[in-house]
């Protein structure tokens, strides 16, 4: 079962090769890689800074109660995947990935254009197919944070997780630094900023 891989990669300690695709939105990598420890440290960090709940669904654009991106949920499912988002942000609080993974997907199960699930379900996957070197898990995140770009343009918390995939990805500086620019015109929130700016920095954006 896909989310059981996914679980079990979120147990695993080692480092992954980045994967290549040709969407110009989508996060590539060249054809070997090399990891470099400094940036992977960074992405440690930064793993565990958001693990921790720094950015995570309340720095999102809250959706109206009973709305999607595309249209109309029932009360009784609108209810559910708030009653999810609400478990899954506690499992994040209390350091348990897996069972936050877990209640994203069954969000995405209700509702597939969900923001939140699709940015941190993305941020989770990527993060654990990185750890467990599982391209194929680092893609469904990639993918993941591509959909709530798409769903979502305007979405801060969703272009700063993108944006700092592409500027922990060997690359891919140039999509990093046109995802920073375009956070940086959404308003962001102070927590945001304090995240995003050592990467400001590092892909060069002017004043960071």
């Amino acid at each position: 079962m896909q989310l059981t891989e996914r679980e079990t990669a979120l147990l695993e300690l080692a480092r992954s090769e980045l994967w290549r695709h040709d969407d110009p939105l989508e996060v590539r990598s060249p054809a070997a890689p090399r990891v470099r420890r400094p940036r992977w440290l960074v992405l440690a960090l930064v793993s565990f800074v958001l693990a921790l709940g720094v950015v995570l669904v309340g720095m999102l654009v809250p959706r109206q109660a009973g709305t999607s991106a595309t249209g109309s949920l029932s009360l009784s499912r609108t209810q559910q995947v708030q009653q999810l988002l609400t478990e899954a942000e506690a499992d994040i609080a209390n350091a348990n990935a897996t069972a936050a993974l877990s209640a994203y997907q069954q969000v995405l199960a209700l509702d597939p254009t969900n923001v939140v699930a699709l940015t941190q379900s993305g941020w989770l996957d990527f993060s654990a197919g990185s750890t467990a070197k599982n391209s194929a898990v680092v893609e469904l995140g990639v993918k993941n944070l591509e959909r709530a770009v798409t769903y979502d343009p305007s979405n801060a918390g969703a272009r700063l997780y993108f944006a700092i995939v592409a500027a922990s990805t060997p690359g891919n500086a140039a999509t990093a630094t046109r995802q920073f620019e375009i956070f940086l015109t959404l308003r962001p929130s102070k927590g945001q900023m304090t995240i995003a700016t050592p990467f400001l920095h590092q892909v060069g954006i002017p004043g960071y």
